[in-house]
């Protein structure tokens, strides 16, 4: 498996496009007059406390304040005398010797003593309540990790976290290693975990260190760079946050802003598959060329200009991919397809046979479109940058193998989804739950806004409807305004049409009814669902 990077640039917007054996499996777009804040962090005002949500708004120079979770919050570090240590939670009303019934993993049954469990939970400590932490007024150094979606404004953490090309630094965190764990192997992650334990301690680095998938099989001088620029990073933010706290008057202050989409492309999707970075755009190659001569220099070979004739996303028919992630309907090779539908609540996606007829018997029919349409989803998922809750409406397979095949299949796809994924079991309706990690919002969401006539629903009103609308409206006017002689309906050119055609014989009936006439008048300008009554 080999993948390209494109990297397409305009004066209005930066785009990016992963190539994956030659089809677009994910593209990232940015607008230069829109940029995303993922990453950036800012000293914050809070302008509001809210303790029935455990949350806080944080005003961070947004149109929308930004929102902060308690469980989003640094937990105090805990003192060597204890003086530090926050509140246990009060237990009350316990029934202290109450066998309760539970099941273990195997199914069986086992009792549980409610009160050693209340125990065990009383010895816990306990989240601090934002009240004590936060109050209006406060200036709170923050990090944005979601992007606002919709209506709701961006999310916050006070866990700050400075990435680099191989490791993120956690300057705030207890001294901590970690690994990622996309690095499978025993051998490398132990390598890794007593690099980085030996390297922090020669830098005298406080806090926490995650190696990042990129850096597997990666030398420990090149770790030591990353270490010694994260150190630096980190420096630089505590004097800008230090000058920016000097300045009460100003409610926010952005004290680092993550780098442009094509730089951060370059960090954060080069892989050991890449095999090609192309880049439109001289001076945002030269741009490119140089961050990764300085930070990844085992890909700047790879980087290059494209100066072809025809644009760079036509050649690769990014441009017909994109377009196609913003309709509803998906087409299968096999003649079945998917419907596609996003809500703000969740997304459903349903597979359904289309013409494909199948050759042996209607459940191998079925089993082999589910399997197609579980590599599609997979990569449509993806493409489309779908997050929050997914359902998957499988079509119905009766035989339980043929649904762990269809599982299986998914999983297997979506492992290469840099995105977090979490996936239920097949359900007896054909159904499968997922989450997948929303940060940005998705393709439809960027480039695209609610039908004007159907106001979002994805329907309107018929023609009929429309019709039987304005007669009962007519009676309402007649029973108020009686002196008026002559009412007058404007409205659609095929709602004044079925008026004077199909729904004559009532027009007549109701002109009788209230004796008075009806005209009628075409209006280009108004929608299906639009229509104005006036009386003479």
């Amino acid at each position: 498996m080999s993948e390209e990077l494109l990297i397409n640039y305009t004066p209005m917007e930066s785009r990016v496009a992963v190539l994956t054996d030659g089809a677009t499996s994910e593209i990232v777009i940015e607008r230069h007059q829109k940029l995303g804040l993922v990453g950036n962090i800012y000293l914050g005002t809070v302008v509001r406390v809210l303790p029935g949500m455990q949350a806080a708004f944080v005003d961070i120079g947004q149109m929308r304040t930004a929102f902060l979770h308690a469980n989003d919050m640094q937990k105090p570090k805990r003192s060597s005398d204890g003086l530090d240590e926050p509140p246990r939670p009060v237990i009350t009303h316990l029934p202290m010797a109450t066998p309760a019934k539970a099941n273990d993993k195997q199914g069986h049954s086992a009792s549980v003593d409610v009160a050693n469990v209340a125990v065990k939970l009383a010895e816990m400590p306990a989240q601090p309540l934002i009240e004590h932490r936060l109050r209006e007024g406060d200036r709170v150094l923050v990090r944005v990790i979601k992007d606002e979606l919709g209506t709701k404004g961006a999310r916050l953490t006070t866990n700050i976290s400075l990435p680099s090309r191989y490791l993120v630094y956690l300057p705030d965190s207890e001294p901590y290693v970690g690994v990622s764990t996309r690095i499978e192997e025993r051998e490398e992650r132990v390598r890794l975990k007593e690099s980085l334990t030996r390297l922090m301690a020669e830098a005298n680095l406080q806090g926490g260190l995650i190696a990042r998938t990129a850096a597997e099989k990666i030398s420990d001088a090149k770790l030591k760079e990353d270490i010694h620029y994260l150190m630096q990073l980190w420096q630089t933010i505590i004097a800008r946050t230090a000058a920016a706290k000097m300045q009460p008057a100003k409610r926010a202050e952005l004290i680092y802003q993550e780098l442009p989409l094509p730089l951060r492309c370059i960090r954060d999707l080069v892989n050991e598959k890449t095999s090609k970075v192309l880049v439109d755009h001289r001076q945002i190659y030269h741009e490119v060329a140089y961050f990764a001569q300085e930070f990844v220099p085992s890909i700047a070979p790879l980087v290059a200009h494209y100066t072809g004739e025809v644009p760079l996303f036509d050649l690769y028919r990014v441009e017909e991919d994109l377009q196609n992630a913003l309709k509803r309907r998906v087409d299968l090779k096999s003649g079945g397809y998917l419907m596609i539908d996003q809500t703000e609540a969740m997304t459903t996606i349903d597979v359904n046979t289309g013409s494909y007829v199948g050759t042996r018997s209607l459940e191998e029919t079925v089993y082999k479109t589910n399997l197609e349409a579980a590599h599609v989803i997979a990569r449509q998922i993806r493409l489309r940058n779908l997050g929050g809750i997914i359902i998957l409406d499988f079509i119905d397979m009766a035989e339980p193998l043929h649904r762990s095949d269809v599982l299986s299949t998914l999983q297997q796809q979506l492992a290469t989804d840099p995105a977090k994924t979490n996936i239920t079991q097949v359900s007896e309706l054909g159904l499968v739950e997922m989450t997948r990690k929303r940060v940005r919002e998705s393709l439809p969401q960027q480039l695209c806004e609610p039908c004007p006539v159907c106001q979002g629903k994805g329907y309107i009103k018929t023609a009929e409807t429309v019709c039987f609308e304005i007669f009962r409206e007519i009676m309402r006017y007649a029973r108020t305004y009686h002196t008026a002689r002559q009412f007058t309906v404007i409205g659609h050119e095929s709602v004044i049409d079925l008026m004077l055609s199909t729904e004559a014989s009532t027009v007549a009936d109701l002109e009788q009814l209230i004796a008075k006439p009806i005209r009628f008048l075409v209006e280009g300008c108004y929608q299906q669902e639009e229509y104005s009554i006036t009386f003479e």
